[in-house]
């Protein structure tokens, strides 16, 4: 209800944020990335009906990061690569969801 609306309200500020978050690597830990895929499964969770308008936007960022995890030669651990890919994977479970299908598309 309440916070629904007002994560809607802050929808494009919050994306920018969140999306600018996947796109780097900050470390074997990985904690910026990890909150922000946390911050986006609530993201979704609260604002669904505002999600399948910003399904290319948001499909594009998760699908390049885990490109990007899948792909990283550096020294991340592996518990914290799966922990990305699960995080993501969360994501796209719940974008699909709200979409009526339209990720597995």
């Amino acid at each position: 209800g309440r916070l629904g609306i007002l994560v809607a309200r802050h929808l494009k500020r919050l994306e920018r944020v969140v999306l600018g978050y996947l796109e780097l690597c900050d470390g074997p830990e990985e904690e910026a990335r990890l909150g922000a895929l946390e911050t986006l499964r609530c993201t979704i969770e609260h604002a669904w009906p505002r999600m399948p308008c910003r399904l290319p936007v948001l499909l594009k960022a998760l699908l390049k990061m885990i490109w990007d995890v899948h792909t990283d030669q550096s020294s991340t651990p592996e518990p914290v690569k799966a922990a990305l890919l699960r995080g993501a994977t969360d994501c796209l479970i719940l974008l699909d969801h709200c979409s009526e299908g339209q990720v597995k598309v």
